[in-house]
């Protein structure tokens, strides 16, 4: 069916044919993301016209046949071309980035767990460096966008963020001259300030302050657009306090678990969520294991364990659909999350 079908703008339809999406099967294989940048509106409007599309009508298939696109409802077929244009948020350390086939993915939620002794604080380093990571800009491979923080324990460090705010410029001024040697280097047109104005912060005292803000955060990103990570630090905090109704306390997680998996399809985002953890009684011995139980074991897409191997913090796979289990060393620096110094030696050698 034809873009000319679509009730929109005159000037969005030209938009959509100058950009080449000529069809509503064309239109249906985008990801909000991409719409809104290649035909240069916002996510919210790209979003809009993608609802439109698959209420509209009839989208021919690669077998000739015709399926009817309807109340959110996706294809095999669509699903397969979304992955093919994922977008992923970089962790800013190479080997940890290569076993997530990329970074830290949109539309995907992610829970990051560490062992005892891997460090609260170190964890929480490698939260804020995705919020200052996401918004990359796109000229430096990155999504440009912003980042929604939910603090629950209150240990979200400002000044480490603008630490962190201003390595990552740095870096991309690096970044620049190195791919533009014959040429006068370039200034980032960035400054730490504005990555700090791109971080809302929430800090929530309660588990019921924390379902009330996640119900919220549909209507905040409808009115504060390119939030492309959800950051809860930590998920369980409040889970673990004083809950006596279990059955009560699993229903809610589940619940607002499946709010945070509908916010990443919906805005795609990506949606990292910190856990605590405990032990379990497995098989006769007391084994470590992420906090909230097996039914929220279910919850999230991926999910990362961090610990120590020797002397060197590793990142490994627990848990992925798509992705092997594999695991990464990482280091933390005063300039945030990095490659170990096992990898830099390696890559010097090469």
């Amino acid at each position: 069916m034809e873009v000319g079908m679509l009730p929109i703008s005159a000037s969005k339809r030209g938009k959509l044919l100058a950009a080449g999406y000529t069809t509503l099967d064309a239109i249906a294989r985008a990801s909000a993301s991409h719409l809104a940048r290649d035909i240069e509106v916002s996510d919210s409007e790209a979003l809009e016209i993608l609802n439109l599309a698959a209420k509209t009508g009839v989208s021919d298939r690669p077998n000739g046949t015709s399926t009817t696109v309807v109340g959110g409802g996706q294809t095999a077929w669509d699903m397969l071309n979304d992955e093919k244009f994922s977008s992923y948020i970089t962790t800013s350390c190479v080997d940890l980035d290569n076993i997530l086939g990329g970074g830290i993915k949109c539309k995907d939620v992610t829970e990051i767990g560490g062992v005892p002794g891997i460090g609260k604080t170190q964890i929480g380093y490698s939260l804020i460096q995705l919020a200052v990571n996401v918004q990359i800009p796109q000229g430096y491979g990155g999504l440009g966008g912003k980042a929604i923080y939910i603090d629950t324990e209150g240990s979200f460090m400002v000044e480490r963020v603008l630490q962190i705010a201003e390595a990552c410029i740095e870096d991309m001024a690096e970044y620049s001259n190195h791919f533009h040697k014959d040429l006068q280097p370039c200034e980032v047109k960035m400054h730490p300030n504005n990555i700090l104005e791109n971080i809302f912060y929430f800090r929530v005292c309660s588990y019921t302050e924390q379902i009330a803000l996640i119900n919220y955060l549909d209507k905040f990103i409808m009115e504060n657009k390119d939030v492309k990570i959800i950051i809860v630090d930590s998920v369980t905090f409040h889970f673990r306090q004083d809950f006596e109704d279990m059955a009560l306390r699993t229903r809610l997680l589940s619940e607002m678990a499946l709010k945070l998996m509908k916010l990443a399809k919906k805005f795609c985002l990506a949606v990292v969520m910190l856990n605590q953890v405990t032990t379990k009684f497995i098989e006769g011995s007391f084994q470590l294991t992420l906090a909230l139980g097996d039914s929220w074991s279910h919850s999230c897409t991926n999910r990362i364990i961090l610990f120590w191997n020797g002397n060197e913090r590793h990142a490994f796979i627990d848990k992925s659909p798509s992705l092997k289990s594999a695991s990464a060393p990482y280091s933390v620096t005063s300039r945030g999350i990095r490659n170990s110094t096992s990898s830099c030696k390696r890559i010097k050698m090469m």
